[in-house]
């Protein structure tokens, strides 16, 4: 025991601090570790409405919960998709038609979902419906252009949150929002990206203030993934859309060879980007309503948490310079 003692004070009060240091470290690793895995208890009593369930992240999610036991709520925009999902589930999983874009069609989904509940409240709401499109470059847009994607993923997400309050209160639940990468880095024209920036923020300034009531809010951050919100086919129709209402003036501004490349950039981020493992974002999204202590943050994909995510963090002028690089130049452009 003394010859331990020697040898201990024998070392370098630099070099104690550091293994100090490095065994607090790997303590805190472990017990985050420890509580990241607890999970809450009776999942079967539990009831999570879902939004944006005819297809993609929330179709696959409904399904994966019902398979957990959860008691699924699932908000659909088309009759179709709704009976495809029942279809696809067990008697745990109930449908709707939901339009998060209409007031009435909101509140009927609450007070179905009040039925359904009883006196458990609600224990999660996924904010999961969205569209992307229009997409482009910021003059090529009216304001319709902006208003029809900032209902859905804005105005959307804060009614369906606003309405749904007093049953996630009286479930101590969760919400969970879906963001996106570009909720960090303007990448695209259009109102994408602005709405999704909103996303982050209502989600931060709900958490601050709804924390007291013992509501967790939890905010997923995907990168690219295949789902109908990157598919091809519709980003190029709207972007033909965009470049046919131009007037003259803006069209030879940017000129045809302009657009052609834009197309093809387009093209390639699709194609080069976009990952095919929707399981990715719903496991994130499945951690945030099963975890004792969820994250306030999810980023799913890998190029989220290798790209996106850290060059939000860089100066501007990185990602100026870089979107330069990658995107076309008008064929008028002084700089």
């Amino acid at each position: 025991m003394d010859i331990n003692i020697k040898a201990i004070m024998a070392i370098p009060t630099e070099q104690l601090w550091l293994y100090g240091a490095a065994a607090v470290c790997v303590i805190w690793i472990l017990v985050w570790l420890w509580r990241d895995n607890l999970e809450v208890p009776a999942i079967s009593e539990k009831y999570v409405f879902v939004t944006g369930c005819d297809s993609g992240f929330g179709n696959l999610l409904c399904k994966r919960l019902d398979r957990r036991g959860f008691n699924v709520l699932a908000g659909c925009l088309t009759e179709k998709g709704a009976d495809d999902l029942r279809r696809a589930t067990g008697p745990r999983l109930k449908a709707t038609i939901l339009d998060v874009t209409n007031t009435a069609s909101i509140e009927r989904a609450m007070e179905w979902s009040k039925k359904e509940v009883g006196d458990k409240g609600l224990w999660g709401l996924v904010n999961n419906a969205g569209r992307s499109l229009p997409m482009g470059p910021t003059e090529w847009m009216k304001v319709q252009d902006f208003e029809s994607t900032l209902k859905v993923n804005m105005m959307g997400v804060i009614e369906m949150t606003l309405t749904f309050l007093p049953l996630l209160k009286q479930g101590r639940g969760r919400v969970v929002n879906v963001a996106s990468v570009l909720g960090r880095v303007a990448a695209n024209g259009g109102g994408y990206c602005i709405s999704k920036f909103a996303v982050e923020s209502f989600s931060d300034c709900l958490r601050r203030d709804i924390h007291y009531f013992g509501i967790k809010v939890c905010i997923i951050e995907p990168g690219f993934f295949k789902t109908a919100v990157t598919s091809l086919e519709p980003i190029e129709r709207e972007l033909h859309r965009l470049w046919n209402q131009l007037t003259p003036e803006v069209r030879d501004c940017y000129g045809q060879k302009y657009f052609d490349n834009y197309i093809k950039v387009q093209r390639f981020i699709m194609n080069a980007a976009c990952d095919s493992d929707l399981s990715k974002v719903t496991n994130c999204m499945e951690h945030a309503l099963t975890a004792c202590h969820p994250r306030t943050r999810y980023s799913a994909g890998w190029d989220a948490k290798f790209g996106w995510i850290p060059l939000s963090y860089a100066p501007a002028f990185v990602i100026d310079s870089m979107l330069k690089f990658v995107l076309p130049r008008p064929a008028q452009s002084v700089s």
